[in-house]
């Protein structure tokens, strides 16, 4: 493999291969041991590598295409790339979005183009981390994609429609890799027992608390479970019978369990999406829950007050007024007592969003508003609307007309248009009938009758 940073010598680097082979992988951590070589070994992400998929064809033919690979870490990512690389007969140049930069882009990409000349040889570009790049390293690569002196491979936890240029994103096709499932850990662990107790020439026994304990803190992570069995491995005592992992060592060896939480990341948008959904299903249990998910992970939990307030318009509405104030509430008493007592009081607003009653139809309304203006933005205001602030403007007729609606019965100036004529019959907001709108849905068919009839005697 080539070394980005240093000069490119192809006879050097064939020679120093089948000398120090043996001892890198005598020093390699158990996880980079235990990295598949082919597909067949591969475990996992049997959605795009099952027999017959497009990807697996792709592979098999040595013709990948440029591609970026999106999903949590230990999903097999970096070992795809490296299956695809031995499979199309090519080099593969490493670069990391985290401590590279555009000198090292250059002179990965030199490295391929003198491959190309001097071996005729392909080269696979594989960037991890790729969403760290910014806009201009990202365009960096787009030439070299373009004339085929790289195959792209892009390595991402992030979601690649946020974090990727559209151009990169047009070049590559993007796949989606799945956390690993238990099924496919206990296989990675299977493999990694069998290893080691040939490595070694000891036996090695899990106990069955102990097995699910390393699956269970594995969370779909290949790379983790390898760690934490490696790391037990080698403080594990020998005896007669040979290793015995039990759940006791795993408890010292992992220590606490450390929540799954990015800030800014996919994992944060999830949780705060799952929130968000939770109180909109009015499941007060599930919202409480999320809310500890996310404040336990460090997050804070002001951003759910500001959640809660746009669940109190966009879910609640007018169904339940007051859901909004108790929201503004919630968030002030965090400012003013902290977040001991404060966490709790946006917990009780928590559970008043989830069992008030729903109605998105003032978010409904206030949306198709916003379309009518943007398709209506010519029409202008009806003259008796409009304001008289001058002797010109009356004699224009600005006013003219105008009901003074608390002049009117029951301050109602019944059968008066506020609209543009042409769109004069317009109705936006359609009232549920749960909570308070449904009393609001009924005063709005009274004065709606209201309108009707005065029309009516007009006309």
């Amino acid at each position: 493999m080539t070394n980005v940073n240093g000069s490119l010598d192809f006879g050097e680097q064939s020679q120093q291969k089948s000398t120090t082979s043996s001892l890198d992988k005598m020093a390699s951590p158990l996880a980079a041991q235990m990295r598949p070589k082919n597909l067949d070994d591969y475990v996992g992400q049997q959605h795009i590598l099952d027999k017959g998929m497009p990807l697996r064809i792709s592979i098999e033919q040595g013709q990948c295409p440029s591609v970026i690979f999106w999903g949590p870490p230990g999903t097999g990512k970096t070992t795809l790339a490296e299956i695809i690389a031995s499979t199309a007969n090519a080099e593969i140049e490493r670069v990391s979005a985290v401590t590279s930069g555009i000198k090292e882009i250059r002179q990965a990409i030199d490295n391929a183009r003198q491959r190309a000349n001097h071996q005729n040889k392909r080269t696979i570009l594989f960037v991890d981390e790729v969403h760290r790049f910014n806009k201009s390293q990202q365009d960096a690569f787009l030439p070299h994609i373009e004339d085929g002196t790289i195959i792209f491979i892009g390595a991402t936890t992030e979601n690649p429609s946020f974090e990727l240029n559209n151009a990169l994103l047009s070049r590559a096709r993007v796949y989606t890799l799945k956390k690993l499932t238990t099924v496919d850990l206990t296989t990675v662990l299977s493999r990694a027992i069998s290893q080691e107790k040939n490595a070694k020439q000891i036996d090695i026994i899990i106990e069955a608390d102990a097995k699910q304990s390393l699956l269970k803190r594995a969370n779909g992570d290949a790379r983790r479970l390898l760690n934490l069995l490696e790391n037990c491995l080698v403080i594990m005592p020998t005896t007669d019978k040979g290793k015995t992992l039990t759940l006791e060592l795993i408890t010292q060896v992992a220590g606490s369990k450390i929540a799954l939480y990015d800030k800014g990341g996919d994992a944060f948008y999830d949780m705060i999406s799952a929130f968000h959904k939770s109180v909109r299903g009015s499941d007060p249990d599930a919202a409480l829950y999320w809310y500890a998910r996310i404040i336990t992970a460090g997050g804070d939990a002001l951003y759910v007050a500001r959640r809660l307030l746009a669940i109190a318009s966009e879910d609640v509405g007018n169904a339940d007024p007051r859901a909004m104030q108790l929201a503004i509430n919630a968030w002030d008493t965090f400012v003013r007592v902290g977040p001991s007592e404060g966490e709790r009081a946006i917990a009780q607003a928590c559970v008043y969003l989830a069992l008030a009653p729903k109605s998105n139809a003032v978010y409904n309304a206030f949306n198709q508003a916003k379309v009518l203006a943007q398709q209506t933005s010519n029409l202008d205001v009806p003259e008796h609307l409009k304001n008289a602030t001058s002797d010109i403007a009356q004699e224009l007729g600005h006013g003219c007309s105008y009901r003074y609606a608390h002049d009117e019965i029951n301050a109602f100036a019944a059968g008066e248009n506020y609209f543009p004529e042409e769109i004069s019959h317009t109705q936006l907001y359609q009232p549920s009938e749960r909570g308070l709108e449904k009393q609001l849905k009924d005063k709005l068919k009274y004065l709606n009758e209201l309108n009707r009839t005065s029309n009516d005697q007009r006309y």
